[in-house]
């Protein structure tokens, strides 16, 4: 493999990107030698060292080395993996049409030692198979950790379909190959990059955890939400095939849908490039001390979000399920920072279901309580209402998040991000003052405060965006002909920090700036980011930054 190309996540001057990102890996590779002098002094009088096999410093948490960077605190071992060299051969140039290659894994959150199944569809005489770790390595972005033999390829059967439910599953799929994921995968992102004999290529995505990680930052990877809206075989839990009445939700809609197949965007990766990989890519490059878990596997074992400084929930993050949020909030009452780096999060309720493949493959949301078979006969908790907040759950998630969703831009419409609380930990060094505007950050969901609604008393707006009306959908009221897009800050009495930012496009908004693209943010939007996680990983963050309550006189206040 070659290092064949630098991806700048800086805006603005290349140079200064460069000699910002050269330093960077000056200061990594001798932070990493002093780490690994120390621990050889430590060996040589007679105490083991733990090692991946790949020679760098185990990322699962029983040696875990930890230590203060500029972003956050930084773990040894990310620092050492995102030296390792990198390759952008992980990268698919132009989108490909659908079914020429796709195909699904048996688990979407696996582990060291365990075996994944893969069932793929390549209408091709042969294919093969490349497993990147998604990161930062010197900006080429990923780094190859394995590949296949050629597989013989066939054209997988027509997947099934359950009338009523509107499911489609393709766990009729013939299996192509299995792979035990072993030490050489350590915990991360992963895209298996798939690629016919006659040139088409597609992924399928795979996070690697460590269970027993207490990495001060954990990443939650959003399935839920990506197979929710995952239309292939033309049903998802928003779109259906075939008329109906004009209804809301729509009537010809998917009420159960399967991970037992593809992804129908993104070339396979549903919208992992938007919303997390701009922000994965981040915390790599800077060497955070991170781990790697999916909703799925919080929802088998909510016990996973404890032990972790800051819980992070990414880009377009609406779908949760009860055990999940139940997970959240221990955390929280265990003193956990939490952000939520989009809009519409937990407004979406699901249930897990077994499949033909395996427990944790269906997922079920009727997102109408009164069709939901559960409804009066099963744990209320666990009835599929249209949001959190339907009965019988009636759980707001707006003491959660500290906002409510408010609506969405339409089309590629955007309005600026205005800052309203220039004084707060999180513009430092920004240079930012009270009314500054960072344009086209506020773009498709955002959220708005809503005191009334359920908004903490002592939530402090940290920006407050007017968004007219006549560019987004609204159904939670306008004021002189506008809404609000608000990022947000409030205290637990616990001393965690909770914050969201009020829009969709936040991750996204970290991406670097193309060539004479005049209204990108992203090294501002990226400082803001540095600033959040070297604040909340240091702690709970109220005990530092206890929340300045300013959201009197602001609209909206109810909602």
């Amino acid at each position: 493999m070659t290092h064949d190309g630098v991806l700048g996540v800086r805006p603005s001057d290349p140079g200064w990107v460069r000699v910002r990102c050269e330093w960077s890996r000056f200061l990594q590779l001798a932070t990493l030698l002093l780490a690994l002098a120390a621990l050889s002094t430590t060996s040589a009088v007679g105490a083991a060292v733990p090692r991946t096999s790949s020679g760098g410093l185990t990322s699962h948490g029983r040696t875990r080395s930890t230590l203060q960077g500029p972003a956050g605190v930084q773990a040894r071992w990310v620092i050492a993996e995102n030296m390792k060299r990198g390759t952008t051969g992980w990268r698919i140039p132009n989108a490909m049409p659908p079914g020429t290659i796709a195909g699904f894994a048996s688990s979407d959150d696996a582990v060291q030692g365990e075996w994944v199944a893969f069932r793929i569809t390549a209408p091709s005489p042969t294919f093969s198979v490349v497993a990147y770790r998604m990161g930062w390595y010197g900006g080429a972005g990923a780094r190859a950790v394995w590949s296949s033999p050629r597989f013989k390829g066939q054209a997988q059967p027509t997947c099934t379909f359950t009338a009523g439910v509107n499911l489609v599953s393709c766990a009729n799929w013939s299996l192509s190959f299995r792979l035990r994921i072993g030490r050489a995968f350590v915990q991360g992102d992963y895209l298996f990059k798939l690629t016919a004999s006659t040139g088409q290529e597609s992924y399928v995505p795979l996070t690697i955890s460590d269970r027993r990680s207490k990495a001060a930052y954990l990443v939650i990877n959003r399935t839920f939400t990506e197979e929710g809206w995952n239309a292939w075989g033309g049903y998802d839990f928003y779109l259906g095939q075939g008329t109906c009445a004009p209804t809301y939700p729509v009537c010809n809609r998917a009420r159960i849908v399967s991970y037992d197949r593809p992804f129908d965007t993104g070339n396979g990766a549903s919208d992992f490039f938007g919303n997390e990989y701009p922000l994965i890519q981040l915390m790599e490059r800077e060497g955070l001390d991170v781990g790697y878990v999916t909703d799925t596997a919080l929802n088998a074992d909510p016990k996973l979000e404890l032990g972790h400084k800051v819980l992070l929930s990414l880009g377009h993050d609406e779908t949760w399920s009860t055990p999940e949020r139940q997970g959240i909030d221990a955390a929280i009452a265990a003193g956990a920072n939490v952000v939520f780096f989009g809009a519409a999060a937990v407004l979406r309720h699901v249930r897990m279901e077994a499949s033909s493949l395996g427990p944790e493959r269906l997922e079920v949301n009727y997102r109408d309580s009164a069709e939901d078979p559960m409804n009066g006969s099963g744990n209320p908790l666990e009835v599929t209402g249209n949001t959190f907040a339907s009965p019988p759950t009636n759980w707001s998630e707006v003491p959660l998040t500290g906002e409510e969703y408010a609506g969405y831009l339409d089309g590629t419409a955007s309005v600026p991000f205005v800052v309203q609380n220039a004084s707060a930990f999180v513009f430092k060094r920004t240079g930012l003052k009270n009314g500054d505007q960072l344009k086209g950050v506020v773009m498709s969901d955002f959220d708005h405060i809503a005191v009334g609604a359920g908004s903490p008393q002592n939530v402090e707006v940290l920006g407050h965006s007017p968004v007219l009306a006549s560019l987004a959908y609204t159904n939670q009221g306008t004021w002189n002909g506008q809404t609000f897009s608000d990022m947000t800050y409030y205290t637990d009495a616990a001393g965690g920090g909770v914050i969201d930012t009020g829009t969709v496009n936040w991750i996204y908004s970290l991406n670097s700036c193309a060539p004479g693209e005049s209204i990108c943010q992203s090294g501002t939007v990226t400082r803001i980011t540095e600033n959040i996680l070297s604040a909340f990983g240091s702690g709970p963050a109220g005990r530092r930054f206890p929340a300045q309550p300013n959201w009197q006189g602001l609209e909206p206040l109810t909602g």
